[in-house]
C-alpha cells in the first residue's frame, strides 16, 4: 500500500515555529498525509508531549490512521542533520559522523537536511562521504536555491541513496506541499523505515514566494512573540 509522509517540519518547541503540533496535525490529515516527522530544532520536547496527549505512541503504531514519526534535527558542527524514528538526547555541535552513527544506536534514520545550502547550515560533499548514511534530503521545499536540491539529488545517486521530499514547514500551513511516498506493508515506525531504506518517491513543490515570505520573515515574529510551551510532567 502506498503511504505519503512529510519528514521535515517543525512545531512551537522550535524557536522560529509557533505553531502547535495539534495543528501539524491537523493539516497533514487535511492534506491526506499518512504521518509527519516533527523534527524540532535540537529538541524532543514536542514528542514527549504529544504521547502525554495520546496523539503519538511510543510503540512506533498509529493514532486513529494517523502515524506520528518521532526524529529531531540536529545542529552538527557541519550542519543540519535530521534523527527519523528515535529519540535523541542533546548532541548539537558534534560532528555530523558520530551524530550519524548516534541514530542508527538508537534505531533511528539519519537523512542530511536541505544539503549544500550554505544558507541553511547544509552539510557540504567532503562531510557528506565520511557518513554512514542510507537517504538523503533531495528536494526540500524551502530550500534558499533550488540548485542545492539538485546537488543534493546527484550525490543521492553517485552514491546511491534513498531520495526524500520534506515541506521544512515552519508554520502548519506549509505541511505536505512537499512529500515522500512509500510502498509499505502496514502503517508503523519501524515499516516506514525500512521503506526509507528501500527508497522512495519525492513528490510536491516549492513553497510560494507568498509561503516563503511567511516563512522567513515570520521568524523574527514568532521568535518574539513565543507564547508559553506546555508544561510537560516527568
Amino acid at each position: 500500500m502506498r503511504y505519503r509522509f512529510d519528514l521535515h517540519c517543525h512545531s512551537f518547541y522550535s524557536a522560529d515555529a509557533a505553531d502547535a503540533p495539534e495543528d501539524l496535525i491537523a493539516k497533514a490529515k487535511a492534506r491526506g498525509l499518512s504521518g509527519i516527522a516533527i523534527t524540532d530544532h535540537d529538541s524532543c520536547e514536542v514528542h514527549k508531549y504529544l504521547r502525554e496527549k495520546g496523539l503519538e505512541r511510543a510503540d512506533g503504531q498509529p493514532v486513529d490512521g494517523f502515524l506520528v514519526v518521532p526524529g529531531v534535527e540536529v545542529s552538527t558542527a557541519d550542519g543540519h542533520l535530521l534523527c527519523i524514528g528515535a529519540l535523541l538526547p542533546k548532541l548539537q555541535g558534534q560532528p555530523a559522523a558520530a551524530v550519524a552513527a548516534a541514530i542508527h544506536d538508537v534505531g533511528g534514520i539519519a537523512i542530511p537536511a536541505h544539503p549544500y545550502d550554505r544558507w541553511r547550515s547544509g552539510i557540504c560533499t567532503e562531510v557528506l562521504d565520511t557518513m554512514d548514511i542510507h537517504a538523503i534530503e533531495v528536494f526540500n521545499a524551502a530550500v534558499s536555491s533550488r540548485k542545492y536540491n539538485d546537488h543534493a539529488a546527484d550525490y543521492a545517486t553517485k552514491r546511491g541513496l534513498s531520495m526524500t521530499a520534506a515541506s521544512d514547514a515552519h508554520h502548519a500551513s506549509a505541511i505536505g506541499v512537499s512529500c515522500t511516498a512509500f510502498e509499505m506493508d502496514e502503517l508503523s515506525v519501524p515499516a516506514l523505515l525500512a521503506a526509507i531504506r528501500r527508497g522512495g518517491t519525492p513528490e510536491g513543490r516549492y513553497l510560494s514566494f507568498a509561503e516563503a515570505l511567511k516563512k522567513h520573515f515570520g521568524n523574527f515574529f514568532r521568535a518574539a512573540n513565543k507564547r508559553p510551551l506546555p508544561r510537560i510532567d516527568t
